[in-house]
Order: C-alpha cells, then structure tokens, then sequence
C-alpha cells in the first residue's frame, strides 16, 4: 500500500509540474532581420523593446541597401528588410515582397561632413565646387543607396560633376566616413543619420549640401523569403516600427518622421 501511496503522490507531483510548464506562454518564432548600416543606432534601443515585448529573439544581418536586396533576391534567409525605400520597392515590383507592399516609415537628407579631428576651416559645398581638387568620399553606385541619391542630387546640380573633383567610392556611408575620418578624403556625403551616430568621427559642416530636396527614405517588408511560422511575428514588427511611439523614438536618431515628408509632399501637390 505504501508503494501505491508513492507512486500515486508522484504522480499528482509530476501531473502538476507538467501543467505548470505547459501554462507559460509559448515564446514567439524567431526573426531574422536585414537592415541598412544607418538603423544599427536606433536599434540598439528598439529590438531589446519588441524581443521583450513580444517574447521573440531578433537576429540582424547590416549591410548596405542594394547588398541586402540582392541577397534577399538570392533567396538568403531574411524575414523582414528595413532598407532604402528604393531598394524595397524593386523587390516589390518583382513580386518579391508580402503584407500588401512595402511601407515607407523614416527618412533623412543628406549632409556634408569632415572629420572632427581636422584642424581645417569648415567649408561648404559652394567652396568645394570652387576646388576642383578637392577629394570627396561618395558611396558607391553598385553597392549604396545614398551614393544612388548623392549622384543623382549632384546631376542636378551640375552634370558634368564627376569632373569636378577627386571622387572616392565608398561601399556604404559607414566606409565614406571612415575614410574621412583617417584624412583619405577632404570631405564626404553621407545621411545625416548616419553623420549623427558617429558623431565622434565626423561633424557636419552643411546640412543639404548639393541644395537637392531628395530625401533618403527608408522602408520595411516582409520578404518572400519569410518562413510560414515566423510570418505572424514578423507582420507584428513591421506593425511595431509604424507605432507612433517608435517613429517618435525615431526622430532621437536623426530621422524624420515619415508624415512630415507626407504632409510636405501633399503640400507641394496643392500648390498653385
């Protein structure tokens, strides 16, 4: 009898340890991200929110814009890619992106900088057009979207411009301010968010250099490449970064708020 009053006790006691274990919250699907250089600030802060908020872990791959579309057209394991707004919308129109589109939900302009040690007078772009010497880091055509976004700026502002300095290529804006930093560049062209979080490398010395209105927009999608099992906790992500709170904590990283260039935009559309 006494066997019996055991076994059954120790039944009872592992029947409730099992109901315990089985009555937590199952933790969501992990999430595997690729996104631009420029949100690494940003989301040094924002994914501890959401991993905590959502019980998930985020996994993030950097690289440059056009890097990370290439790879998600090569069928590289992203759930969700936050990038140039340009770059997402080439993956959208090769029908490479889910959730009904991809969703614009920052932007930022484009600044000149020059390294915060140099010793050098400040100088504006107008100077630097007098100085056909002068060496300015631009992010590569191939491989940065913000070099895309400079160039076409620059045509604007004069189409024979790749002749009036000594262009150095850069495969994204942490490489252009690098090189600005160590001295191999006079000046460089990079996001002003990107400017701002290496604020210890370089100082911005004009804000909208080239005079240009070009914005540099940033979007998110969920990719083709997203697993049927995460595709829940990656909608709820693309949903977490479009939540007021994180577009305001957004603006603390050099961006603006995508509705400030929506309303500018419709602004500009009911001018007379």
């Amino acid at each position: 009898m006494a066997g019996i009053k055991t076994f059954s006790m120790a039944l009872a006691i592992g029947g409730l340890v099992c109901g315990m274990v089985t009555s937590e919250p199952a933790r969501a699907e992990g999430l595997t991200i690729g996104a631009a250089y420029s949100l690494k600030g940003a989301f040094e802060e924002i994914l501890p929110m959401f991993e905590s908020e959502y019980g998930t872990t985020v996994r993030v791959e950097y690289g440059s814009s056009q890097v990370l579309r290439r790879r998600v057209e090569q069928g590289a394991q992203i759930d969700v890619m936050l990038s140039a707004a340009e770059d997402i919308d080439r993956l959208q129109k090769k029908g490479l992106v889910l959730s009904g589109g991809s969703q614009v939900y920052a932007r930022t302009s484009l600044v000149l900088v020059m390294s915060a040690a140099s010793q050098a007078t400040p100088i504006s772009f107008h100077d630097v057009l007098s100085e056909r010497g002068t060496r300015i880091a631009l992010g590569d055509l191939e491989t940065s979207a913000v070099g895309v976004i400079t160039a076409r700026a620059l045509r604007r502002l004069d189409p024979a411009y790749r002749n009036l300095f000594h262009l150095i290529r850069a495969q994204h804006n942490e490489e252009v301010i690098d090189l600005v930093h160590r001295g191999d560049a006079d000046v460089g062209v990079v996001s002003r968010v990107d400017a701002i979080r290496n604020s210890g490398l370089v100082r911005i010395i004009e804000e909208g250099p080239t005079g240009s209105a070009l914005p540099v927009q940033f979007g998110q999608a969920v990719v083709w490449t997203c697993r049927d099992e995460g595709r829940p906790v990656a909608e709820n992500f693309f949903n977490f970064i479009a939540s007021p709170r994180i577009q305001k904590l957004l603006l603390k990283y050099g961006f603006e708020p995508v509705s400030a260039f929506e309303g500018a935009v419709a602004s500009r559309r009911t001018a007379p």
